[in-house]
């Protein structure tokens, strides 16, 4: 009975974490009111006010942003986190899940064409 019982137990367990991805583990509206916090001042709806070439859209980040095309999400934090140029960096600011949910809020709409994002 023991022994089944502790079948069962991983059994569930493995279902439980095979279907499970941590990197979705974010809240879109969370996202979205973190951006609308921290970041639309520069990017409203995934644009830039200082530099006008370098937007959040899809085409922009593929092209300014550094390894984007190779590790996308983790690009997105590492921006998030460092800053660069006028950008500041927000590593001391926001938490490593605030981070994940802004990155992960960026890039969902940089696929979408920021089409209805201005809103959390």
């Amino acid at each position: 009975m023991r022994t089944i019982l502790l079948i069962l137990v991983t059994a569930i367990a493995c279902v439980s974490l095979t279907f499970t991805n941590p990197a979705f583990a974010v809240e879109p509206v969370n996202g979205a009111k973190i951006f609308q916090k921290n970041c639309a001042a520069c990017h409203i709806g995934g644009g830039n006010i200082l530099i006008a070439e370098k937007t959040l859209k899809q085409e922009a980040l593929e092209t300014y942003l550094e390894n984007y095309k190779i590790t996308g999400i983790q690009a997105i934090i590492h921006q998030v986190k460092n800053g660069k140029n006028a950008m500041p960096a927000f590593k001391n600011k926001l938490t490593e899940q605030e981070v994940l949910e802004v990155a992960t809020y960026v890039l969902e709409n940089a696929t979408k064409g920021w089409k209805g994002s201005t809103e959390p």
